[in-house]
């Protein structure tokens, strides 16, 4: 039987103020603070509450978000990300393979999911790899190029992250 709502309001409640207050590096040790307050929750739980909630897993441990993210917010975090977390961007075919440092892909997955570029179908992030689907390969390469001008500095417009024609790297080949 499904959690009721009301459940999962105060454990989601009660997630975001242990992570706003301390440095929580586990799944384990948030169950952990959540029993001491008198929420049982398992793991899977945790994963979707987790997930539902934007946090992500960096280096500090787990991270809730500042504010909610919008397509246009997404973006900008995606190139603060970028400049700070990515170290390298390849692609073949319709697929890329975006590494960072250790502890830092998740972030960086987070950001591409919240920056809703047209072309892209979907991430995974591990520890320090991302994988990114794309539409085509030629929204790959677009991409890929746009994430490593980012990593660099370079300044880009909104038109940029328009993949799937007109943005990034130029028209339809």
């Amino acid at each position: 039987m499904p959690p009721s709502t009301t459940q999962r309001e105060i454990r989601h409640r009660l997630i975001r103020e242990l992570l706003r207050a301390d440095r929580v590096q586990s799944q384990e040790e948030l169950r952990k603070l959540l029993r001491q307050r008198g929420i049982r929750a398992e793991q899977a739980t945790l994963s979707r509450d987790l997930h539902a909630l934007s946090v992500v897993k960096g280096p500090e441990g787990y991270v809730m978000p500042e504010a909610p993210l919008t397509p246009l917010s997404g973006r900008a975090e995606l190139v603060h990300i970028c400049g700070q977390y990515l170290v390298a961007a390849e692609h073949t075919g319709p697929l890329l393979v975006l590494r960072t440092g250790p502890g830092r892909a998740q972030p960086l997955g987070l950001a591409l999911d919240t920056a809703r570029i047209g072309a892209m179908l979907g991430t995974i992030a591990g520890d320090d790899t991302v994988f990114v689907a794309m539409r085509d390969p030629q929204s790959a390469e677009r991409l890929a190029r746009l994430l490593r001008a980012l990593a660099v500095g370079d300044e880009v417009d909104e038109a940029a992250f328009d993949l799937e024609g007109r943005g990034f790297g130029g028209g339809r080949r």
